[in-house]
């Protein structure tokens, strides 16, 4: 779904420089496999509420949650780690809902552009309540991001439909839930994260699709389960990007997702090429790559000024 959901980075710092053409095929085929996903689910969602969409994404992924089972309960998860769960639970399921709702009433394009405000959010998030310091260059970032958006919405232009709210609320939600994994991922092994995180907003989506539960056919549950599958590999090949190079280097590439959002929403469902939409998710894709590769010159900086310990 959605790169609103980032892995945790895997790979030694070694690797991460000396693979960069790999890691931008990598992440070329992640976006390809999301959008694949995504066009999938608007595919359907024509039949089915969103929420139920969302539910069965979800539940089709579930076999794939078995393997974690048994390290979610050799964790021991405190009272304070339950809550947090409960909490990332919530707000990402309110965000999945949301998502699976914009993707039935605006273009695939938009709703690709707009999802590169999660990290946007997520530098916002982490300065207000992690205490994460916004310097004068991520706030210009920030701003240029917001100015994307803005001539995606172009409010006062045209209309501004209830898709458009709906993914600006997908970002912020997103945002929180990542947030919340960032404080937990320095406490529990990432396949604790994501086996919480699929069992927990299955849970939530549950009551929400039976509420406006419709029937579904063994084809549109194929469907889903395929869904579930290209999500499932574009995580594993988001993976395999961040461990064979920096985030310097395949950030920028996740741009890629919005050429081909344009061009399957042109093929599959005859939506017109907007190109100020394209400008938008360019002007917010270079300030989100901005902020990754200050980002990466601060630790760079940071990791030179630490003495070498005496051998």
């Amino acid at each position: 779904m959605r790169q609103a959901e980032p892995p945790e980075r895997v790979g030694k710092p070694s690797s991460t420089a000396a693979r960069p053409v790999a890691g931008i095929l990598w992440m070329v085929l992640t976006g390809l496999l999301f959008v694949c996903m995504t066009a999938i689910v608007k595919y359907l969602g024509l039949a089915i509420p969103a929420p139920q969409s969302a539910f069965l994404r979800f539940a089709m992924g579930l076999p794939l949650v078995l393997p974690m089972i048994w390290p979610i309960l050799r964790a021991r998860l405190t009272p304070r780690q339950w809550g947090l769960f409960g909490a990332r639970g919530v707000v990402h399921t309110l965000a999945t809902t949301l998502w699976f709702f914009a993707m039935t009433r605006i273009p695939l394009a938009e709703v690709t552009a707009m999802n590169y405000l999660n990290p946007i959010w997520v530098t916002i998030g982490a300065a207000l309540f992690l205490g994460e310091r916004l310097a004068a260059r991520r706030l210009i970032a920030i701003a240029a991001a917001m100015l994307g958006a803005l001539v995606i919405l172009r409010p006062g232009l045209r209309e501004v439909e209830a898709g458009h709210l709906a993914m600006l609320g997908t970002a912020v939600f997103f945002a929180a839930g990542y947030l919340i994994a960032k404080r937990l991922s320095g406490e529990l092994s990432a396949t604790v994260i994501v086996g919480m995180l699929s069992i927990s907003v299955t849970i939530g989506l549950a009551p929400l699709a039976l509420a406006v539960w419709v029937p579904v056919t063994l084809v549109q549950l194929g469907w889903f389960a395929l869904a579930a599958v290209f999500a499932t590999a574009a995580h594993y090949t988001m993976t395999f990007a961040f461990a064979a190079a920096p985030l310097t280097v395949t950030q920028p590439v996740t741009f890629m997702q919005l050429v081909w959002a344009v061009t399957l929403g042109a093929v599959m469902f005859g939506e017109p090429v907007d190109g100020m939409v394209i400008l938008g998710g360019a002007i917010i894709m270079a300030a989100v790559s901005f902020i990754t590769w200050r980002e990466a010159m601060a630790r760079r900086a940071a990791a030179a000024a630490v003495p070498a310990a005496p051998v």
